[in-house]
């Protein structure tokens, strides 16, 4: 496993980007009367489980305030995959697009999830601090 400098680095952190970009996409064919309601909420839930994500690895000093950026990250997950529903009940997705971004969400929680049970390990500053101290 190569060494994670940035939240950039981080493989969830690429997925939800990039599946946040990919519903941006599909959003500009969403109809206009839709502009300031559903695609302005699937938007912005999108984006932010990627935001939320970014807040954590710069919170990983303090474990309970990482745990929560990521809680809140899984969050807007579920709402992205809500307002996905929303989309596809209303014919503005097909059912392709709606399973394969529902999955998408599935996995970017699933990666959430084993990145909150691990906490410690992406908290763990012991290798900074030994190296501190030989400064």
């Amino acid at each position: 496993m190569s060494t994670i400098k940035f939240h950039q680095d981080l493989k969830v952190f690429q997925k939800s980007f990039q599946t946040a970009q990919y519903i941006y996409e599909l959003s500009k064919s969403f109809p206009k009367e839709e502009l300031y309601s559903l695609t302005d909420q699937i938007r912005r839930s999108s984006r932010s489980v990627t935001a939320n994500i970014s807040e954590a690895w710069g919170k990983r000093r303090y474990e309970k305030s990482f745990i929560a950026k990521l809680t809140d990250a899984e969050g807007e997950a579920r709402e992205t995959q809500t307002w996905l529903q929303f989309a596809y009940a209303c014919s503005y997705i097909n059912e392709d697009q709606y399973n394969n971004l529902h999955n998408q969400y599935n996995q970017i929680i699933g990666m959430l999830i084993n990145m909150m049970s691990q906490s410690e390990k992406w908290c763990s500053f012991s290798l900074l601090n030994k190296e501190n101290k030989n400064v």
